[in-house]
């Protein structure tokens, strides 16, 4: 969504942001009670319409199941040259996306600190990071882990669909529930996103695999993938819901891309993309930030409501900050 830029910030006090939206945030209004009919359809319309980041990505997944992916024939059997295929069209987009907007808001800074929220550069010749580099470490685990795994579950689909497992449908078959499977999958990626987080913050699962993660407390966009390969296999298995729910291979290359290139906007660190001075397409989420900066809250998205269930909402403001310091305290004592 376009919009003047707004330059509100925090530079004062425990919480000193460079940039932040209003306070405090606010989660998605789809399960308040009572009902707002008329607040949910805005809520719902401002993450489609005019030009968003979910329409945006709807059309990458046409255009990737046209023509960037072997056909379901040669996917009988498993070999390796269609393999490679989805492989290196998966790290192609993983390196055009994370790559592009790293070289457009780091490297070249083509808007400066405009909607940053943090305003601390990204980490170099710092040892909690491989190769000494916040951005090598990030993109090594990215690159060599997650499109690994990415391509893995692919794979899988696209050999089972063509040996008759699962359930395909073709447009012609249900034109409304085939359209219907790309304004869902949204949701059950929150669903999924949020309780396979508050698995992977379980202490041993920490240690083992989520601690590479959050090495990122100032994040950028290679660091919305970079995760150990024990944490990939975990959140991307949250697509196996389409070997019980009847879908075709383009819901599943949608699926996974929005995971991924979604993963990659939230953690640009900008609120949104600057073009000719206004902001053109919104990105990273406050919501997310504030849970790498604080790590025991907002574990899942703005979508969802079970943080506020759970008591785990961090709406920004320095009160939330006091409530969660003091549960994390007693879980520690």
């Amino acid at each position: 969504m376009s919009g003047d830029v707004q330059r509100t910030g925090s530079r004062s006090g425990r919480s000193a942001w460079n940039h932040h939206p209003q306070l405090p945030i606010e989660i998605a209004p789809y399960f308040n009670w009572p009902p707002e009919p008329v607040r949910t359809a805005k809520w719902f319309v401002r993450l489609w319409l005019p030009l968003t980041e979910r329409g945006m990505i709807v059309g990458l997944s046409i255009l990737t199941w046209l023509y960037l992916t072997p056909a379901l024939e040669r996917c009988q059997t498993l070999a390796f040259d269609w393999i490679a295929e989805i492989y290196i069209r998966n790290f192609a987009l993983m390196f055009i996306v994370a790559g592009g907007l790293h070289l457009y808001l780091y490297s070249l800074s083509k808007q400066g600190r405009t909607l940053k929220y943090d305003a601390r550069d990204l980490a170099e010749n710092n040892r909690t990071f491989s190769f000494r580099s916040q951005v090598k470490d990030n993109m090594y685990w990215s690159l060599v882990s997650c499109v690994a795994v990415w391509t893995a579950y692919e794979v899988t689909f696209m050999w089972g669909f063509a040996n008759g497992y699962g359930f395909m449908i073709e447009w012609s078959d249900n034109p409304v529930w085939f359209a219907a499977l790309f304004l869902l999958a949204p949701f059950w990626t929150a669903f999924s996103f949020y309780w396979i987080h508050r698995l992977l913050h379980w202490p041993p699962l920490y240690r083992l695999a989520h601690a590479v993660h959050h090495r990122n407390s100032n994040i950028g966009p290679w660091s919305g993938c970079s995760m150990h390969p024990v944490e990939h296999i975990l959140w991307l298995i949250s697509v196996a819901v389409h070997w019980v729910i009847a879908c075709h291979p383009v819901h599943v290359i949608y699926y996974q891309q929005i995971q991924i290139i979604t993963a990659i906007t939230s953690h640009t660190g900008f609120e949104g993309l600057v073009v000719a001075g206004r902001n053109r397409l919104a990105m990273g989420e406050f919501f997310h930030q504030l849970h790498h900066r604080y790590h025991e809250c907002n574990y899942g998205s703005s979508e969802t409501h079970w943080d506020r269930l759970f008591g785990t909402f961090h709406d920004g403001s320095e009160q939330a900050t006091d409530v969660m310091k003091e549960r994390r305290r007693m879980m520690h004592a």
